[in-house]
C-alpha cells in the first residue's frame, strides 16, 4: 500500500458528457483503476466507462435472505421442539411446513434490509465530506459541468505523469485535489 499524501488526487473538467466517456475510456485503457466521474445528471454509459461491471450488492442480500430463513425456522424450530414442546393430534414436533410462511417472511425481511444497508455501505454513504468539495470549480458538477478523478492511491499514480495524461485528454482544465 503506498503512503498517504497531501494530494488527495487529481480532477478534470470537461463540458459536455461524449468527452468525459471518452475521457473515461482512455484513462481506463492507460491502466488507471482508482477513477470516477461526477455529473450533473445522469450519463448513459459512463459506469462501464469507469468499469463499474458488477457489485457485490446481490451477493449480500442473497446472504441476508439466506440469515433470515435459517433465523425464522430455527426461532420457530427452538420454540415449538425444544422450549414448549406440545403434542397435539399427534403431529410430529418437527412440523416443518407450517414453518414456511413466517420463514419466508423473514428471509424477505433480512434481504430488505441487507440491500438497503448494503447498499449505503457500498456507495460509502452517508459522505458529507469528499476531498473533491476542496476544488473551487466542483461546484459546477451539479449545473453543467463534467469531472474526472483519479485518486493518489491509484497504483499507477504519479502526480506529474499522470497530470500529463489527464491534460493530453483535452479538459477545461485539471486541479490538484487536496486532502
Amino acid at each position: 500500500m503506498r503512503p498517504k499524501t497531501e494530494t488527495w488526487g487529481l480532477l478534470a473538467e470537461f463540458d459536455d458528457p461524449t468527452s468525459l466517456i471518452e475521457a473515461a475510456e482512455k484513462t481506463r485503457e492507460a491502466g488507471y483503476t482508482r477513477i470516477d466521474a461526477f455529473t450533473p445528471f445522469p450519463v448513459e454509459g459512463l459506469h462501464e466507462a469507469i468499469g463499474f461491471h458488477h457489485t457485490k450488492l446481490p451477493m449480500i442480500v442473497l446472504a441476508g435472505g439466506i440469515l433470515g430463513f435459517v433465523t425464522g425456522f430455527g426461532m420457530q424450530y427452538f420454540a415449538t421442539v425444544i422450549h414448549y414442546p406440545l403434542n397435539i393430534g399427534g403431529r410430529p414436533l418437527n412440523s416443518w411446513p407450517a414453518w414456511i410462511p413466517i420463514s419466508f417472511e423473514l428471509a424477505i425481511l433480512f434481504a430488505a434490509f441487507a440491500a438497503i444497508f448494503g447498499m449505503l455501505a457500498l456507495n460509502r454513504l452517508p459522505e458529507p465530506y469528499h476531498p473533491v468539495f476542496n476544488v473551487g470549480r466542483f461546484v459546477l458538477a451539479t449545473r453543467d459541468q463534467f469531472f474526472l478523478s483519479i485518486e493518489a492511491s491509484d497504483p499507477k499514480f504519479r502526480r506529474d505523469e499522470t497530470r500529463r495524461f489527464l491534460e493530453a485528454l483535452r479538459p477545461l482544465e485539471v486541479s490538484d485535489v487536496p486532502w
